[in-house]
């Protein structure tokens, strides 16, 4: 029998939110739905276990994510009110409840997405992570687990932008002390929609977000990944080395837009250098493949400000002469922060923290040369003996 919760029926800071119930837990730490009566709303607490308070890589993971989020106003991104540390100890975010599914759930539930809605969906989630790029903040796990679609006002398909656990903090970012969690060289993320660079632990900037956001789409357009893998370390090789299958192949009776496969492509560049150099890029890109009537629809179905600006000033200037160059104050080739999967709950039905079927999976590179090497040693191996 489990013990009871420590915090469900309980006040915490000060008496500021009621704790009503647990809507999703992990290894790491629970998330909350509360109620907040002064403001008359729902929120949800996010949890870090007062046990893990010693590990200093977890409560500096846990502040980086409520600091990377607290700096994020688009509305397309999950809010964040107050972050800090209970009475206890234990670290907590305090963050809007939303109520809905997330694009995983929906997949797995209805199947494949008619394309204006998956591009729709796209166009927002580039929209708050071109604000995210311009701050200077990568998010380095995005699936689609933590692209949460909601009913906001009467807007069907609100998209929220969630989970920032593990997003790279620029160092004008970082406040003063913060522990660089990683080294270059390890891979943070989740396997099935990392960069090429990020499953060789190279140095992220904007781009490889990108990259992770084309394999979502894909995703969605297909019903299916663009490889077929049966182990993240397949995975991760798959994306240094494979071509993705076109979504034709992969979807033979669906139809898609004309120039679709193109964007996708530029998209999921091997390359860097050879994507779409901002999120915006990339939305303006979509736009194209959208009938006009189609994306004046889409235009008309959402808040003024949600999708991106045709010509955005934003944090990623194109590519100059072959090399990424980064604007003014940016610096995406700073620190790259990171750890282990904290193990806290994902988004899910009802709220903003149910489990997904993906969780992101921590993979040393050194474990791919290890095997590399194996497997010629034992070549060698068979050639002098055999």
């Amino acid at each position: 029998m489990r013990p009871p919760d420590p915090y469900v029926g309980k006040e915490i800071l000060s008496g500021q939110f009621r704790v009503l119930e647990r809507i999703g837990s992990g290894g790491m730490g629970a998330v909350y739905k509360a109620q907040q009566p002064s403001m008359d709303r729902f929120v949800a607490v996010k949890i870090l276990h007062a046990k893990f308070t010693n590990r200093k890589d977890l409560v500096s993971r846990f502040r980086r994510e409520a600091r990377a989020m607290s700096h994020l106003t688009h509305p397309n991104t999950a809010k964040v009110f107050l972050y800090g540390q209970l009475d206890d100890g234990s670290c907590y975010i305090v963050m809007e409840h939303l109520e809905g599914k997330n694009l995983g759930q929906i997949v797995r539930a209805e199947g494949p997405m008619e394309p204006n809605r998956a591009i729709g969906i796209l166009l927002q989630a580039c929209a708050a992570l071109d604000e995210a790029h311009q701050k200077g903040i990568v998010h380095r796990d995005l699936k689609p687990e933590n692209i949460f679609l909601c009913n906001q006002g009467g807007i069907r398909d609100y998209v929220k932008v969630l989970d920032f656990g593990l997003a790279k903090v620029t160092e004008r970012e970082m406040r003063p002390g913060s522990m660089i969690l990683t080294q270059e060289g390890m891979v943070f993320g989740t396997p099935e929609f990392m960069s090429p660079e990020q499953a060789q632990g190279k140095v992220l900037d904007a781009r490889s977000d990108i990259y992770s956001l084309a394999i979502i789409l894909y995703e969605l357009l297909t019903g299916k990944l663009p490889f077929d893998a049966r182990t993240p370390m397949e995975f991760v090789t798959l994306h240094v080395q494979a071509t993705p299958m076109p979504i034709a192949q992969r979807a033979p009776n669906r139809p898609f837009p004309q120039g679709l496969q193109p964007v996708l492509d530029r998209a999921m560049a091997k390359q860097p250098e050879a994507r779409y150099q901002s999120a915006a890029e990339f939305a303006n890109a979509l736009k194209g493949v959208l009938s006009p009537q189609g994306y004046q629809n889409l235009v008309a179905s959402l808040p003024p400000g949600t999708l991106p600006v045709s010509q955005p000033p934003g944090a990623l200037s194109p590519v100059q002469n072959g090399a990424y160059r980064p604007a003014p104050g940016a610096e995406p080739n700073g620190p790259n922060p990171s750890s282990a999967q904290n193990g806290l709950a994902r988004p899910g039905d009802g709220a903003v923290t149910a489990p997904p079927a993906r969780r992101s999976s921590m993979v040393l590179l050194f474990v791919a040369v290890g095997i590399v090497i194996g497997a010629t040693v034992a070549f060698l191996a068979l050639r002098v003996f055999g």
